[in-house]
């Protein structure tokens, strides 16, 4: 018996795929506990509908990230940290915090989540900070650290 998985099942498929498996494995085991469903016309023509669908969601949001990647490649965020005696910082810049000063000063919401920092700056200077936006599309924002007045 064809059927069309709903959810990943070890050993057999991914969600979305259509497997063959005997007549009482689909009975009693991926059928009962909800697993998938079985091929008929109805629910291959729903899973083509879906993953047509998918597909045009996961293109918008490819466009979206590029799009906001170019506006954060151009753009630049400036920010100040406490220094004492030979510039020493005290202190250090988090993605937490460029995460807020890009909403406040360029006026975009980027996760703290998708900024790569490998750690935090502690320098004063201009930083290029990658930001991953999509599993595509990954830009440089320049951050330049300041002297606190």
């Amino acid at each position: 018996m064809k059927v069309i998985l709903t959810e990943d099942v070890k050993s057999l498929g991914k969600k979305g795929e259509i497997v063959e498996v005997s007549d009482g494995y689909a009975r009693n085991f991926i059928l009962k506990k909800k697993k998938g469903l079985e091929a008929n016309n109805k629910n291959l023509n729903d899973l083509k509908l879906k993953k047509a669908n998918d597909d045009k969601l996961a293109q918008e949001q490819y466009e979206a990230a590029k799009e906001l990647g170019k506006k954060l490649e151009t753009g630049k965020v400036e920010m100040s940290i406490k220094t004492g005696e030979g510039g020493k910082a005290f202190g250090s810049i988090a993605s937490k915090e460029i995460a807020a000063e890009v909403k406040e000063q360029m006026g975009l919401d980027v996760d703290k989540k998708k900024i790569q920092l490998k750690e935090a700056i502690k320098t004063l200077g201009t930083h290029n900070v990658p930001i991953k936006l999509h599993p595509k599309v990954t830009v440089d924002l320049k951050v330049i650290v300041n002297e606190e007045a």
